[in-house]
């Protein structure tokens, strides 16, 4: 044990490596559908082996940090300049009202019961579920003119109020929107759900696709017996009245194999490629003719690809309208993916910048497509380095200019300021996206184990004064991480159903995303069993967390005012 010790402490690396592991370990412990995650699991990994005196280099969750705002402003860039359009307008009220009643709910409690700056702005990081607050309101403690030691107790402070209240307040939340959330606003949850799902099935024949259970789609080969189908060209065939769209791609015709195009004409005993939703096939191939074995007219490249929308003339449009122009034909959407959440396929759902379509079909058509929606992303696993590197590069000397607001200045920080040029690029990339790719791998690695490093070195050092810090304030934290949760998201709720009048299901879903809360989001879909509660989601999430990662600094400044 002590060999074990002193391995730690004299290579405090694998004191790290061995924090995450045993953290990711105590995130994966579920307690009936309710977990701690991995970030409060690393959290609680650091502090026990913190009890080992186990000194880290600051520099190390700076840089682990940094990666991660970057990452987070790269994913939600779009979403976040989509805010600033009108449409989107009162998401952003939602937003911005939610978020500041989380910064004066924490600010007030914090003076109410004479908390220090540290448990504060460790309030403020675990109620409203934003580990980025740790960074920004550290960065800001560390610029206080006040005496080192002092510095150091207010920093050990901060990890002891964010365990104890982002356990209380994510779970609290993760039960409080889906249940309390539809009676603040009189509606059955589960009824808005099904309404909202059976506007998306009686729009099923405007659809690229479905979002059914199975979403696969399929070419099978059929014999023309079927007299109505003699004589017809392809094009009168595919505008048949029908639950679905069906497009024939070949036909073999008297033994010789030849392409669909709309004017070929169909006749008696020709064997045709048909290519439809699976469903499709087994409900009506049979009005076509009998299902035949031929491989060699089946024999045509499928191809699966993801494109990134770009075209400006296309964003703001209804899937309905797409699927009416003329490269939508052979062509279905698999999936639809808004600042890394799948966003419904419905006829009403509008196409943003930077989406990610995947669409399904025979590879000519896909790529014909993929150029008149923008910028195929393909697979690769190269991440363009020299865009991270300089965007973090750019942003922390933005973040290093500070602004005096009456006798308090104010600065995003070196690591706030990533934040900001992470949106920039994230944008840029959307619109031009040929370079500055990020492959989904490399984004969890930055997003997720940038986050944790960070989190698990906190709790390494913070790990000696944790345990008298928790007695101190652990109780009285547990009540407080409760309302303080709770309350700006009541209010989050009456303003965006009473006073902006929003869908209630997206108003749930705004909430879930202004306050950051993933889980949260999943746990209103579930109830809802509908994913309509996504389309409230981006906007707010990409807001709120620039708000909220902001309130670091300036929940110090207002703690120290006075001071």
């Amino acid at each position: 044990m002590a060999f074990l010790v002193q391995a730690l402490q004299n290579n405090p690396e694998l004191a790290i490596f061995l924090t995450l592991a045993i953290g990711f370990l105590i995130g994966r412990v579920k307690l009936g559908s309710f977990s701690l995650g991995i970030v409060v699991g690393t959290l609680l990994a650091g502090v026990l082996i913190g009890q080992l005196d186990i000194k880290i280099p600051a520099i190390v969750k700076t840089i682990f940090f940094d990666l991660f705002l970057f990452t987070t402003g790269y994913k939600v860039g779009p979403q976040f300049f989509r805010g600033l359009k009108s449409d989107a307008l009162p998401q952003v009220l939602l937003t911005i009202v939610l978020c500041v009643a989380c910064l004066l709910t924490a600010f007030g409690f914090a003076k109410l019961l004479g908390y220090d700056v540290g448990t504060a702005a460790g309030l403020l990081a675990g109620a409203f579920s934003e580990s980025t607050v740790i960074g920004t309101a550290g960065e800001a403690i560390q610029r206080l003119q006040i005496p080192t030691a002092e510095i150091e107790g207010l920093l050990n402070n901060i990890p002891v109020a964010y365990a104890v209240t982002y356990l209380v307040g994510t779970a609290s939340l993760v039960w409080f929107l889906p249940t309390i959330g539809p009676k603040l606003m009189g509606i059955n949850l589960r009824e808005e759900g099904a309404k909202a799902q059976a506007a998306v099935a009686g729009a099923a024949e405007l659809e690229f696709g479905v979002t059914s259970g199975a979403k696969y789609f399929d070419i099978r080969a059929y014999r023309v017996t079927n007299p109505d189908f003699f004589n017809k060209s392809v094009a009168q065939l595919e505008a048949l009245p029908q639950s679905a769209r069906v497009f024939i791609t070949r036909i073999r015709q008297g033994g010789e194999i030849v392409e669909a195009l709309p004017g070929s004409v169909i006749h008696k005993d020709d064997v045709v490629a048909v290519l439809a939703r699976q469903e499709m096939h087994v409900k009506s191939g049979a009005v076509v003719g009998p299902e035949v074995d031929d491989k060699s007219l089946l024999d045509i490249p499928i191809e699966v690809l993801d494109v990134v929308v770009t075209r400006r003339r296309l964003i703001g449009k209804a899937l309905a309208e797409l699927v009416q122009l003329e490269f939508a034909r052979g062509v279905f959407l698999r999936r639809l993916m808004r600042a890394g959440v799948e966003m419904p396929i419905e006829a009403g759902t509008r196409i943003d910048g930077g989406d990610v379509l995947r669409l399904i079909g025979t590879k000519p058509e896909v790529e014909k497509a993929a150029k008149e929606l923008g910028y195929a992303d393909r697979q690769t696993t190269a991440t363009d380095m020299v865009f991270v590197g300089t965007g973090i590069v750019l942003g922390g000397l933005v973040g290093l200019l500070s602004v005096t607001i009456g006798s308090i200045p104010l600065t995003l920080t070196a690591s706030g300021g990533a934040l900001v040029m992470g949106l920039v690029f994230g944008w840029l990339r959307s619109v031009y996206p040929f370079f500055g790719r990020i492959p989904e791998p490399a984004i969890w690695i930055f997003d997720t184990v940038g986050l944790c490093i960070f989190i698990g070195v906190v709790g390494l050092n913070a790990g000696p004064s944790f345990i008298s810090g928790l007695r101190e304030t652990g109780i009285s934290l547990v009540a407080v991480g409760l309302v303080s949760a709770l309350l700006p998201h009541t209010i989050g709720i009456l303003f965006g159903r009473y006073v902006l009048k929003m869908n209630p299901l997206v108003v749930l879903g705004a909430c879930a995303g202004a306050g950051t809360i993933t889980a949260a989001l999943r746990a209103i879909q579930d109830e809802a069993r509908s994913n309509v509660p996504a389309l409230g989601y981006t906007v707010p999430y990409a807001v709120g967390n620039i708000l909220l990662t902001a309130w670091g600094p300036v929940i110090v400044a207002l703690m120290t005012i006075g001071k």
